[in-house]
């Protein structure tokens, strides 16, 4: 498996769409539709120096994973940056082998290599599996969030 790189093209925009639409299941990405919205999403986040969007495929460009990565600057850590890590998904079918680990290691070294003093991340509070998952990476629950639906 290789490092997984920011996505550079749009060619990887189905696979990661069918990821977040699939939670449970396997989207086949030739059938899931990118619209507009999604495609200045993703022009925003390449556009952006504080947020990337990392994969991981098999080699042959399948992929079998993703997650976003945000750089936040703020004052609470003595002026340091944090790293935020949303859309987390691996595909159904290839859960269990080690590449959720993988895809977070190097996205927690990403952050590290800039500087980041935290990585913080959440999680559906019904996701108990994924839960343990980030438990077992060293994350902490040490706080609730919340959220408002605009």
């Amino acid at each position: 498996m290789r490092p997984p790189p920011p996505v550079t093209t749009r060619l990887d925009l189905p696979a990661v769409v069918a990821l977040l639409a699939g939670e449970e299941t396997v989207v086949d990405a030739s059938t899931v539709h990118v619209d507009d919205a999604c495609v200045r999403a993703f022009d925003a986040i390449d556009a952006d120096r504080r947020n990337e969007m990392m994969v991981l495929d098999e080699g042959d460009g399948t992929v079998l994973g993703c997650l976003q990565l945000t750089y936040i600057p703020g004052l609470g850590r003595h002026g340091q940056e944090r790293a935020l890590i949303e859309a987390v998904r691996i595909r159904a079918d290839r859960r269990g082998a080690g590449l959720g680990r993988d895809l977070l290691t190097r996205a927690i070294d990403r952050a590290r290599e800039r500087g980041c003093t935290l990585v913080q991340l959440t999680s559906n509070k019904r996701r108990a599996e994924a839960h343990r998952f980030y438990a077992s990476l060293g994350f902490a629950r040490s706080h609730d969030g919340f959220k408002l639906s605009l």
